[in-house]
């Protein structure tokens, strides 16, 4: 049984990412930053599935959640990393703050960072371990838009950690790859988004139980290579 932890999965994307893949057989920790709601993850999936709180913004929520997990578990199969903020709206590149700017960094690129440090030791120890970082068409470069500053400069970074963690990483059997779930109709998104949140989260659970293990620096779409 393949051991996951999703993050920001109280609703939306990492919500459904974690049903499918518990339905699918894994148990999934399901990361949220409060409390989950009592027995939905083991109602709506067919796996084992438990709450896991974790604010991906906080050091010490992290590691208190690292540990947490590291004494139930022997190692992690697959660490995703989608808790995101999108808090850009009235802003722009010439009027954003830096406090605005650090704020979503914390959240959208140096989370993903820290939590997969705090989950590493676990991850070595899975025979073929991956990690998603779920990011954005507005982390490409072609893809930027000066109207959503700080939501593009951090899934931009975001990118870049994907490519220096699957260098770093290789040695260990640990595959790590970006992926663009497209705009989704989620809090996030918005009711006008094109996609559904089953759509958006399609490509996450490929990745995570479907891809070729050798994929790992890459940039994805609905199972498509994108460039970055």
């Amino acid at each position: 049984m393949k051991i996951v932890l999703v993050t920001g999965a109280n609703r939306g994307m990492g919500w459904q990412t974690g049903c499918e893949l518990s339905a699918g057989g894994c148990r999934v920790y399901f990361g949220t930053r409060g409390p989950g709601v009592s027995g939905e993850p083991v109602k709506n999936a067919t796996g084992k599935a438990s709450w896991l709180t974790i604010d991906v913004s906080d050091s010490e929520s992290i590691l208190k959640a690292s540990q947490w997990l590291a004494q139930r578990e022997t190692a992690l199969d697959v660490l995703i990393n989608n808790s995101g903020i999108y808090p850009d709206q009235k802003h722009s590149i010439t009027s954003i703050s830096r406090d605005q700017l650090v704020a979503t960094f914390q959240t959208n690129t140096f989370g993903p960072i820290e939590v997969t440090q705090a989950v590493l030791g676990l991850l070595k120890k899975s025979k073929a371990a991956r990690i998603i970082n779920v990011s954005s068409g507005y982390g490409r470069i072609d893809g930027l838009s000066a109207d959503v500053p700080s939501y593009c400069l951090s899934k931009l970074a975001l990118n870049g950690v994907t490519l220096m963690l699957a260098e770093k990483l290789k040695a260990h059997r640990i595959a790590v790859n970006s992926v663009d779930p497209g705009w989704v109709r989620t809090d996030m998104g918005g009711s006008n988004a094109t996609r559904s949140v089953a759509e958006g989260a399609a490509g996450i659970v490929w990745l995570a139980s479907q891809a070729p293990h050798e994929l790992t620096g890459r940039f994805f779409r609905d199972g498509r290579e994108l460039g970055w």
